[in-house]
């Protein structure tokens, strides 16, 4: 469903990506892309607008976070403005009431309702351990009442029998009457679809959901539908005040713009997506997991995420800072970026980030990851304040001192210093750009063989 859109946007932001500046310039030609891949994909035209206004807004003259590259920072303010699109928070079922909780399902004809209360119950019998009585209302369909009937049967949840010579409102009553008696904790009520917004039969399922007062009211919607979903939407909403929206049919080839326009426009949360035909294929629908599918830039967030979660900020600020009075990047401020690694699990997590060639990343320290940091450290370590300060003192006696003290070869000194001559280089060109590119040049110029 989101594929289109997520060829799209990636497309349209890797070319920011690595930006060393946010520009107005180069804001606008990636935001006039990422407008053109919203459309594409169906976005509703307010919700674009609105996503747009907000991107722009936040990113020129936005306060970059120094752990974080400019592009790094579109990227994050792009993808923020994804999950409140889509709701911030997940929103699962509201099942805070005196038993039995009622859920009603409704829905157009064709959208995979029925199917849908299968995968519900059987999704809410393996989360909460609930006894669930689901039954039918639907006198219309021609075995309607049979099919769900099976489907239950199927993931081994009961079912309370109805029968087409019964009205909806009587099944309705007789079910909720069944379910008090047989203390249920939770009745599902499968209503009848409708081929459009017919007023008698919106008139029925507002009967029933006033006789038998829902906690939920769970409009299924067919992800296929595009822009009809949205009318068909807002017109059950009227009717009923529906509390969430389950979107079916999200492994198709849909567009993906219902999901990003459809909270905005309903006000109503997406609590639930179909993803497959079988019963298990139900899943809560999750905005920032979501996201950073459309974005197709796993990998990029999920390093934003770390920096931001794991460096620590003061030792960014405090390095930043330094490096702008034209003091000289040390062995100290060395050891503590090493530190810092650490945190985000070492010089494999890079590698397995940044290298895309598989043969360079199975040879590329794997095999001794765990205690190339480590014996780093144990070689600063056993230097004194004055060689860390001033490494070039360090010669002959003193490096087999320190290799003595840390355990290591001299070579192992040779090494470290050659490599940190490289480091000292690559700060002094991105010294105003922040923790990030020291992270992402630090696999190119730590030693190889530690």
């Amino acid at each position: 469903m989101f594929s289109n859109l997520t060829e799209r946007l990636s497309k349209s932001l890797r070319n920011i990506i690595n930006k060393g500046r946010l520009t107005e310039e180069n804001i606008k030609d990636t935001i006039r892309e990422v407008r053109k891949a919203l459309l594409e994909a169906d976005v509703t035209l307010s919700v674009i607008k609105k996503f747009i206004k907000n991107v722009t807004q936040k990113s020129i003259g936005y306060e970059i976070n120094k752990s974080l590259t400019p592009g790094q920072e579109f990227i994050k303010i792009v993808r923020n403005e994804l999950i409140s699109a889509m709701g911030e928070k997940d929103n699962d079922l509201n099942l805070s009431v005196r038993p039995p909780a009622v859920i009603l399902i409704v829905g157009l004809q064709g959208v995979g309702k029925t199917t849908t209360v299968a995968k519900l119950a059987k999704w809410i019998q393996e989360k909460y351990k609930k006894k669930i009585l689901v039954t039918s209302t639907d006198i219309y369909r021609a075995a309607a009442i049979k099919q769900l009937e099976v489907l239950s049967e199927q993931i081994n949840i009961n079912f309370y029998l109805s029968n087409i010579n019964q009205t909806p409102i009587k099944i309705t009553e007789e079910a909720v009457n069944h379910a008090k008696l047989k203390l249920y904790d939770i009745l599902l009520i499968d209503t009848a679809g409708r081929l459009h917004i017919d007023e008698t039969m919106m008139n029925e399922v507002q009967e029933i959901q006033n006789f038998s007062n829902p906690i939920e009211t769970l409009l299924v919607v067919d992800s296929m539908m595009g822009q009809d979903a949205i009318n068909m939407a807002t017109s059950f909403n009227q009717y009923l005040s529906i509390s969430g929206i389950i979107l079916t049919k999200t492994d198709s080839d849909a567009r993906s713009g219902i999901a990003l326009s459809m909270r905005y426009i309903t006000g109503k949360p997406i609590k639930f997506i179909g993803t497959g035909e079988k019963l298990t294929n139900l899943e809560i629908f999750n905005p920032e997991r979501i996201a950073d599918k459309i974005l197709g830039m796993n990998k990029v967030i999920s390093i934003i995420k770390d920096i931001e979660e794991k460096i620590n900020q003061s030792h960014v600020k405090n390095l930043t800072n330094k490096l702008k009075k034209g003091h000289d990047f040390n062995l100290n401020d060395f050891l503590t970026q090493i530190k810092e690694m650490k945190k985000m699990g070492g010089l494999n997590y890079f590698i397995d980030k940044f290298t895309n060639n598989k043969m360079i990343s199975d040879n590329l320290l794997l095999d001794n990851d765990k205690y190339a940091l480590n014996k780093i450290e144990a070689i600063i370590y056993s230097m004194t304040p004055k060689e860390r300060n001033n490494p070039m003192i360090i010669k002959g006696s003193r490096k087999r001192r320190i290799a003595l003290g840390s355990g290591t070869q001299i070579q192992d000194i040779n090494k470290l210093l050659k490599n940190f001559d490289n480091i000292k280089r690559i700060m002094k060109k991105i010294k105003n750009n922040g923790i990030g590119k020291i992270i992402r040049n630090i696999k190119n110029i730590l030693p190889k063989h530690f």
